[in-house]
């Protein structure tokens, strides 16, 4: 029997045991998973430097080192998400709606776990803690498939979180973490119907496309992030700076940063060349179209590639448009549905831009980077969704939960 089948066969078990939990069993799980944390912080930064280390020998960009990396602020910082995980009201069991039919039934519908949910995810080894917290508050059994650069780090925060399960009412079989790098392992969770109940991939294009491509288990999809920030005519250039230098340099390799600057050419005339140099100050590259570069000769210039590219690092591509129009236009042909900002003054412009683009968080005078479950409240999140089922943008707690029907009855049967 293979890794993949025998850690989700002992899921399958312990999702059982998940759906009767109380709420203060999860919660008082999540408080010791969050301690063990901070207590084994330096046996997770001792395994983190092995992978940050074999990362440096693979010649690991920079900006991919960085979203590996933990220390003990870091640390820090994913035990407090449990912490308000563990705060968040639980969803599981809610009444979403109550109804009596003319005959007697009584019917309501309810929140319920998913089951166990599969995780396939790539380099940042946060996401191990995240998707583990929001699961098992929600009732589910995970099984865990992070990237072969974070393995030590991985494999050592499970180790924790499992030691601190001991001691709580959650089965610790209920999170399981994949150790095989194969990519068979991948494919394996793909198919694996009747064991995993739904699958969430995080990560780059190639692997999201890969398992919503392959996967027969359902998906919940999760996106890639062209984000765009278009600067309209009226903005005000000091704020539209301050957002876009925000939303490109302020953690460049996440999904939520800004790859693509649109700017108006009113704008663009009078004040391309500062909004530039601000940037260049920042370590960005810049590659703009042929306006652009016109009115800034010393960008890159930007091929059809450029607009299609997430580039996760400290590289910007810049098209000057005539109007509102070219701009969403640009935005419908290569946006991923992910994050947009207009920066604007002129209200009309601000509402048809958030009404007309079609992205799962739209922005008006605010950084794109505040697409995050932590920043809209949700505590730690399992995933921005780009899709239009079950759940979109980031997905909290109740993303993580299926409805059932339940109904009352007295002897009814149908005519």
């Amino acid at each position: 029997m293979s890794e993949v089948i025998q850690k989700s066969k002992l899921a399958k078990q312990a999702a059982q045991t998940m759906g009767n939990l109380t709420t203060e069993q999860k919660n008082a799980a999540l408080l010791l998973m969050a301690d063990a944390l901070v207590t084994e912080q330096h046996s997770i930064i001792e395994a983190n430097a092995k992978d940050l280390q074999r990362g440096k020998e693979q010649g690991t960009s920079a900006s991919l080192l960085d979203r590996l990396a933990l220390n003990e602020s870091r640390i820090a910082a994913i035990a407090e998400g449990l912490r308000q995980i563990a705060e968040l009201p639980d969803p599981v069991g809610d009444t979403l709606e109550a109804f009596d039919r003319p005959n007697g039934l009584r019917i309501r519908k309810i929140r319920v776990p998913l089951g166990v949910v599969g995780i396939i995810y790539e380099a940042r080894p946060n996401v191990t803690v995240d998707a583990a917290g929001l699961c098992l508050k929600t009732g589910n059994a995970v099984v865990l498939r992070g990237g072969s650069s974070a393995l030590f780090s991985n494999e050592r925060i499970v180790q924790v979180l499992h030691e601190a399960l001991h001691r709580s009412a959650i089965p610790a079989d209920a999170l399981q973490l994949i150790l095989s790098a194969d990519r068979s392992s991948v494919d394996e969770m793909l198919k694996l119907n009747g064991l995993i109940d739904v699958l969430i991939p995080r990560g780059g294009s190639s692997l999201i496309q890969n398992v919503v491509n392959n996967a027969s288990v359902p998906v919940i999809e999760t996106g890639a992030g062209v984000c765009h920030t278009f600067i309209d005519e009226s903005a005000q250039l000091d704020m539209a700076v301050r957002i876009g230098i925000n939303a490109k340099a302020q953690r460049p390799s996440v999904c939520n940063s800004m790859e693509t600057l649109l700017v108006h050419e009113a704008i663009a005339e009078k004040h391309l060349s500062a909004i530039a140099e601000a940037f260049t100050g920042a370590h960005v590259e810049l590659r703009g179209d042929e306006r652009a570069r016109a009115l800034v000769p010393s960008m890159h210039e930007a091929v059809t590639e450029d607009w299609k590219t997430e580039y996760g690092d400290y590289i910007l591509s810049i098209k000057v448009v005539k109007n509102l129009d070219e701009a969403l236009s640009h935005i419908r042909e290569y946006g991923t549905m992910h994050s947009e900002c207009i920066v604007t003054e002129d209200a009309a412009n601000a509402e048809r831009f958030l009404q007309e683009v079609d992205a799962a968080a739209v922005y008006h005078n605010a950084s794109t980077r505040f697409t995050d479950g932590f920043e809209f409240g949700f505590g730690a999140e399992i995933g921005i969704s780009t899709q239009k089922l079950h759940a979109r943008g980031p997905m909290g707690l109740p993303a993580l939960t299926s409805t059932k029907f339940r109904v009352y009855g007295n002897g009814q049967i149908r005519e």
